[in-house]
C-alpha cells in the first residue's frame, strides 16, 4: 500500500495501510502505534471494533478527535474526500507529516510520500485532534 501525503480532517498527514512503511518514515521506535482512521462508522464495526455502551454517543457526536480505548487509538473522520483512493478504502493508519516531534516541511513531506493529493487550499499544518482516553467507567481528556 502506498503512503498518501494529504490534507486530514484535523491537520497534513501521512496515511497508509503498510504501518513498518510509516514506522521508517517517521524514525519513530515501533513501540508507539499509528492512529487508525476509519471513513466512516460501519467501517469502524466491520473491523470487528467496540466502543463502550456509555460512551457510543461520545464517540458518536465529536470531530475531529481522537479516542483511546486500550491501547488502540482510532478516530472516526469524515472529510470531503476528492480521492478515489481515499474513498475505498475503509481505514488508514495515519500520522502528522512531519520528523518526529518537529514541524511540517514541504520539502521532506513529498520527498517520503508516494502520492500527493492536494486541494485548491493547499497543504496547511494546523492543529492536531484532541485525544481522549475512554473506557466503561469514565473519560479524560489527555490534549
Amino acid at each position: 500500500m502506498p503512503v498518501v501525503l494529504t490534507q486530514t480532517d484535523t491537520t497534513v498527514g501521512f496515511l497508509s495501510q503498510d504501518a513498518q512503511k510509516l514506522y521508517e518514515i517517521k524514525s519513530r521506535p515501533p513501540s508507539k502505534p499509528f492512529i487508525k482512521v476509519y471513513k466512516d462508522f460501519k467501517s469502524f464495526k466491520n473491523d470487528g471494533k467496540r466502543v463502550p455502551k456509555k460512551r457510543k454517543k461520545l464517540v458518536r457526536r465529536s470531530k475531529k478527535t481522537t479516542f483511546i480505548l486500550g491501547d488502540f487509538s482510532f478516530r472516526v473522520a469524515k472529510p470531503p474526500l476528492h480521492s478515489e483512493l481515499l474513498r475505498a478504502t475503509p481505514w488508514f493508519y495515519s500520522t502528522s507529516a512531519n520528523k518526529s516531534s518537529e514541524n511540517f516541511e514541504r520539502a521532506f513531506c513529498e520527498s517520503k510520500a508516494d502520492i500527493i493529493i492536494e486541494d485548491i487550499n493547499g497543504l496547511r499544518e494546523s492543529t492536531s485532534s484532541r485525544l481522549i482516553k475512554i473506557n466503561a467507567k469514565k473519560w479524560r481528556r489527555l490534549r
